[in-house]
């Protein structure tokens, strides 16, 4: 006759239960998230800048190829093309005819139209990034003597300077989603 442990298989039963009911509890608490890309979504049109009528204009381009559509018009150079988070909206930089080496953030609609001037000062402004919320743009700012990195809301108004770096070049930033 052979003896049998009931205790031992109440254990085994039991030791798998807790081992189940840690499974669960950890697919409960780890939150499973999208991948943080640029934009979610089905991919759009592709912002660039380009030189093809004889100075830098912005123009858009469809993802698989095709004829660019030229969003400025002008005989000044812009650069650095951002689309907004809800790709209404495109922000860039363009020179201002009162000086050489002046430039300044404008935005303009992803389908062309009226240029907007988000900046307004006597400095080099470029690399504009929009905010997630699409509520602001990062910039740099260039004085001659450094650069450093502002925001400023993306209808103008009162800049934010986030760097203050004497004498060093803080340029170019990206704005980031997520904590």
């Amino acid at each position: 006759m052979v003896k049998t442990n009931p205790f031992g298989a109440l254990a085994a039963v039991g030791g798998a239960l807790v081992a189940v009911g840690l499974l669960v509890l950890m697919l409960v608490v780890v939150e499973v998230r999208p991948a943080e890309a640029t934009f979610p979504g089905n991919p759009g049109r592709i912002a660039h800048m380009s030189d093809q009528d004889g100075d830098l204009e912005i123009y858009t381009i469809d993802p698989t190829g095709g004829t660019p559509v030229q969003l400025t018009h002008n005989t000044t150079n812009e650069s650095f093309p951002d689309y907004s988070p809800n790709g209404r909206e495109i922000a860039y930089a363009a020179n201002d005819d009162t000086a050489p080496f002046e430039s300044e953030i404008y935005k303009i609609d992803a389908t062309g139209g009226t240029p907007f001037q988000v900046t307004n000062n006597d400095t080099y402004d470029d690399h504009p990034s929009y905010s997630p919320d699409g509520r602001m743009i990062a910039y740099t700012t260039d004085d001659g003597k450094d650069a450093e990195i502002y925001t400023i809301p993306h209808n103008g108004g009162k800049p934010v300077k986030l760097t203050d770096n004497a004498f060093s070049v803080d340029r170019n930033p990206s704005w980031g989603s997520g904590p």
